[in-house]
């Protein structure tokens, strides 16, 4: 099965946890899955922000090797449910203040973490993407598709927010601006709106957020 590029990060942008698997240093050898919130960069990589005391940051300072799952959590069916496991190697980043507050905003909890002094932000930089659309439904995406597309700025996301906090409709929640796509918040649900081509400026991306936010109302 071809994987389709743009509906894995359609997935990967509506989740707000998933489940990471690191390199157990209490059991050498077994994996140690953990549930945990993320956000993404501008490069759809997972970011997550983690305390020193838990056991999945003690294990990425030991060895950088880990994966992410996410999966639909709106299909009752798990087997039907579209799902992958992005696999790459986390490093610890000193975040911009345009990734913290992006961070923020799909993960408005953690702006209390932040001022407790003893959390960190990781990226797992994706090597490979395990994509599963439904039974029997599956494919790779190599880390050259996955990475290499077009990147909107974190600072021009920044500036477009700024330029469109007016243009979301009541009930709406702008929470960030791809060159995919956007991803906004209604009541306590995630949603992904799509753009029907990858827009060629950032002029273009904020027609394009406003026609999908207009089509929200």
């Amino acid at each position: 099965m071809k994987t389709d590029l743009d509906t894995a990060i359609d997935l990967l942008h509506t989740a707000s946890s998933g489940a990471l698997a690191t390199q157990s240093r209490h059991l050498p050898g077994y994996p140690f899955a953990t549930a945990l919130p993320f956000a993404t960069d501008e490069r759809h990589q997972p970011v997550f922000l983690v305390s020193a005391l838990a056991e999945h940051t003690k294990n990425l300072l030991a060895d950088a090797r880990a994966s992410l799952m996410v999966a639909n959590s709106a299909q009752v069916n798990l087997l039907a449910a579209a799902r992958m496991t992005l696999v790459g190697d986390a490093e610890r980043i000193d975040a911009s203040p345009e990734l913290a507050a992006r961070f923020v905003r799909y993960q408005p909890d953690a702006e209390q973490y932040l001022s407790l002094g003893d959390f960190a932000f990781f990226r797992l930089n994706v090597k490979t993407v395990r994509y599963i659309a439904g039974f029997a439904r599956m494919g790779w995406i190599e880390e050259a598709d996955w990475g290499d597309g077009a990147v909107l700025p974190l600072a021009e996301e920044a500036l477009l927010l700024r330029e469109l906090a007016d243009s979301a409709p009541p009930g709406i929640r702008l929470l960030g601006i791809d060159c995919h796509g956007i991803d906004v918040e209604r009541g306590d649900k995630r949603d992904r709106q799509r753009f029907s081509r990858v827009p060629a400026s950032t002029d273009k991306i904020g027609d394009g957020v406003k026609r999908l936010l207009a089509a929200l109302r």
